[in-house]
């Protein structure tokens, strides 16, 4: 199978800074694609996408490079090109999705209502996206964009290389750090939740004052806790609605078992009421 002009492992540090400036680009681009998909169906801009702050998802520049490497730049043959192009594109977004809910305890996307996905982390709807995009990438993109990048020449790739690298790094700190945090958050609510469905199980021979202490602690910590989302959590938050879906889930679950609590605390309470005007 005769392949397009495969794409080369840097030999130097400059070859390593036009790689760099290759992949930011290819992260920039899915971002916009990202976006465009998301927001389209919905016929407005959606919240930004993507797990960095900053407008790319690095999950297209990687997707992108492998496709490169892998395919060799791709197929001359685009049927080729699409088939592969999605099949290691998804086998990207499967284990991306598999090893961030194993690092921060969190699902970060979920594809089970759609049709023909698997576990909910690849779906064929998207895999097709892919592999078009991959087609897109090899044939025509690609070819174009190396060598607007290797034109540059080291006097300016060296330093923007640099200068993007170093915001670029920052903005992965900080965005990991806030998934850390979220991920804690997240974790302190359902134990929160635990801790109420157990106590409400037990059925404790409290008084009615004493419960209604309790219910008034666990709502205040519930209320912290939601509260507590510094401005780049809320932002991860937004992009992310399934995660955001299962937070607003937690907190619906805490609210209704406190509601169910204090209305058999009134159910209690008028039962002695009218126990006591039969006497």
């Amino acid at each position: 199978m005769s392949t397009l002009q495969a794409l080369l492992l840097p030999s130097d540090f400059i070859g390593l800074c036009n790689l760099f400036l290759l992949y930011i680009a290819y992260s920039t681009l899915g971002w916009c694609g990202e976006m465009l998909y998301c927001s389209i169906p919905k016929g407005h801009l959606c919240e930004k996408r993507g797990f960095l702050n900053g407008f790319l998802c690095p999950i297209y520049g990687h997707g992108a490079l492998l496709v490169l490497y892998c395919l060799h730049g791709g197929f001359r043959n685009p049927v080729l090109t699409f088939i592969f192009g999605a099949i290691v594109t998804s086998i990207l977004e499967y284990f991306t999705s598999w090893i961030m809910e194993k690092l921060f305890h969190m699902r970060w996307w979920d594809y089970s209502h759609y049709k023909f996905q698997i576990n909910g982390r690849v779906c064929l709807l998207n895999s097709t996206c892919f592999g078009l995009a991959s087609v897109l990438l090899c044939h025509v993109v690609q070819p174009w964009l190396w060598a607007r990048i290797t034109g540059l020449g080291a006097a300016i790739t060296v330093p923007l290389a640099s200068f993007i690298f170093g915001i670029y790094l920052m903005d992965t700190i900080l965005s990991v750090r806030s998934a850390f945090q979220l991920s804690s958050q997240m974790g302190k609510l359902r134990k929160l939740q635990a801790e109420l469905k157990d106590y409400v199980a037990e059925k404790r021979e409290e008084s009615q004052e004493r419960k209604a202490e309790r219910r008034a602690e666990v709502r205040e910590r519930a209320r912290a806790l939601r509260d507590s989302a510094d401005i780049f959590e809320r932002r991860l938050l937004h992009s992310h609605p399934d995660i955001r879906k299962s937070r607003e889930d937690l907190l619906a679950a805490i609210r209704a078992r406190l509601n169910e609590s204090e209305a058999e605390a009134k159910r209690a309470a008028d039962g002695l009421f009218n126990e006591d005007k039969k006497d």
